[in-house]
């Protein structure tokens, strides 16, 4: 089994999910008493809040990289980022990095492309949602994403920072959600990526008729392959 390095608290909320799914996974498949080797550094999400706000991502680079050099001293094998929205330094991480770093969007894709799909909604923080770095990915395995209008998109950002990350889910704010996703499936979306971490756990499987991807048990499982493979 090798060591697994988790860069969380992006939010901690949503940090709890890695650790549980990492660990289930490992259980699911070695059976006992076994666990994940994992490492973590958890960073204050309230410097995040403030680097997202000002879109500081060289901020975010030199953050998450002094994070990793701490995880590969305590021993991690691989790095995880445990946010979407942190993939958006992923390819300039990369290369500072001296073992692999499992990306999120890559295993995202590679379960879209199982299902037989190649147009899915995507939701997540505006630059989730906005950037090139999440959408010019999925191109790579012939996927196409499409996001909400601007309202949404606005608001979606702002639950995500001041409800969902602070642990609050108000039936309303879940209703929007299926509202928003059930447009945009109407619009010709054949399924929707929860492309936050936080969003799973608002809005689950049995909530949608299309098929829904959710970017944390997926990143998670990845996390087991790479552990036990």
């Amino acid at each position: 089994m090798k060591t697994l390095g988790l860069m969380g608290g992006m939010s901690w909320v949503s940090t709890i999910e890695y650790y549980r799914l990492i660990n289930e996974g490992v259980n699911k498949r070695l059976g006992g008493n076994h666990a994940a080797r994992l490492a973590m550094f958890s960073v204050n999400f309230g410097d995040i809040a403030e680097i997202v706000a000002k879109a500081d991502w060289d901020r975010f680079l030199e953050m998450a990289a002094q994070a990793c050099k701490g995880l590969q001293a305590a021993g991690a094998e691989a790095i995880i980022l445990c946010a979407n929205t942190a993939h958006i330094v992923a390819d300039r991480l990369k290369p500072r990095l001296d073992v692999p770093l499992i990306h999120l969007v890559d295993a995202t894709a590679e379960e879209i492309r199982r299902a037989g799909l190649d147009r899915v909604s995507l939701l997540g923080t505006r630059f989730t949602m906005e950037a090139e770095f999440f959408r010019d990915r999925l191109k790579k395995y012939g996927i196409t994403a499409v996001t909400p209008g601007q309202a949404d998109r606005d608001w979606i950002h702002a639950t995500i920072f001041n409800e969902l990350g602070k642990n609050i889910f108000l039936p309303a704010t879940k209703q929007r959600y299926l509202d928003i996703i059930g447009g945009l499936s109407n619009s010709g979306a054949q399924g929707a990526i929860l492309g936050c971490t936080e969003i799973p756990l608002i809005i689950k499987p049995g909530d949608l008729a299309a098929p829904s991807f959710d970017t944390t048990a997926i990143h998670a499982e990845a996390a087991v392959n790479f552990s036990l493979g």
